[in-house]
């Protein structure tokens, strides 16, 4: 089982990068947004593995992120969800845009994806709102770790204050998935004024009882 290719980019293609590691190289298929972070020939890159084993085949996803490879585990658990699908998904919105999508139950920004139609988009919302973890939409947000020594970009950087506000929700008897979707809303609406975690909880409060 691969878990981890840790190398130099060989080359890539439309939805596949091969990483030469040690002189052996491997390929793997990736979503855009993993291509995008990768880079080119030369970069040295390290992709997650998700490793899928068939009777007849063995096929590599590599992902930029563990979020991103989470998030693409979350997505095959959907009924008549597949890995080209899935892929597609992770190519027109980023974890942490596929993170807020689902909080506000946007089927359509989904749907957005190349092969995948409003009924898919709907779905997804639907099988998803309540299993995505607390941390994981965190994750999303900080970019989940790209990479061993990397620094994720400002506008995707950890942001403790929605991390205390949702664990301050769960405290008082929410659900996570609740707490989270409400601390999205309240984020959104707060725009460029950064609140704090005591306002994000009371804005989050709000939300929940609305």
């Amino acid at each position: 089982m691969i878990g981890k290719l840790k190398g130099v980019v060989d080359e890539t293609g439309l939805d596949w990068a091969l990483i030469d590691v040690g002189g052996v190289c491997y390929l793997a298929s990736c979503s855009g947004t993993t291509l995008r972070q990768i880079g080119g020939p030369g970069e040295a890159a390290i992709l997650h593995i998700e490793t899928y084993v068939r009777e007849d085949q063995l096929r590599l996803f590599g992902f930029a992120t563990e979020a991103e490879r989470e998030w693409f585990r979350l997505l095959l658990s959907v009924q008549r969800v597949g890995a080209k699908a899935a892929l597609a998904i992770l190519t027109a919105l980023d974890p942490q845009a596929l993170a807020r999508a689902i909080a506000f139950k946007d089927a359509k920004a989904i749907a957005t994806a190349q092969g995948v139609g409003p009924k898919v988009g709907e779905r997804i919302v639907a099988e998803l709102k309540d299993k995505v973890p607390a941390s994981l939409a965190m994750a999303s947000q900080a970019g989940g770790g790209a990479g061993e020594g990397a620094s994720p970009p400002p506008d995707m950087a950890p942001n403790t204050a929605e991390a205390d506000a949702i664990s301050a929700l769960v405290n008082l008897g929410y659900a996570q998935a609740q707490a989270a979707q409400a601390v999205s809303r309240a984020v959104t609406k707060a725009g460029d004024d950064a609140p704090g975690a005591e306002q994000l909880i009371r804005m989050g409060l709000k939300e929940l009882a609305g």
